[in-house]
């Protein structure tokens, strides 16, 4: 089939209602071929690619780091304060220790 004709296979397909699968059985045509037209018709339709704007930013200053601390709380009431980014794994190990 031309470019033409598969186009209009296409169109009949978007205005049957039916399954992919079964519009390529009822026309016995190759399933995986009209699902590349119905694609390709369907990304025409919708314009091949958006334009990326890109806007201009400014920095207004930079933040301090974190003076977060990781807190955790033994059963025996103990506290052990971590700073932060302090290694998560670590911090288990010791704990799972002292709680021995």
């Amino acid at each position: 089939m031309s470019k033409p004709e598969w186009w209009r296979v296409a169109e009949a397909f978007e205005a049957s209602g039916l399954t992919q699968k079964d519009f390529s059985a009822q026309r016995c045509v190759k399933l995986s071929t009209l699902q590349s037209w119905v694609y390709r018709r369907r990304r025409q339709q919708t314009g091949k690619a958006e334009t990326v704007r890109l806007l201009p930013v400014e920095v207004a200053g930079v933040s301090q780091p974190s003076t977060a601390l990781l807190e955790v709380e033994l059963a025996s009431g103990a506290r052990l304060r971590f700073a932060s980014g302090t290694d998560v794994e670590y911090v288990a190990r010791l704990v799972a220790a002292l709680g021995r």
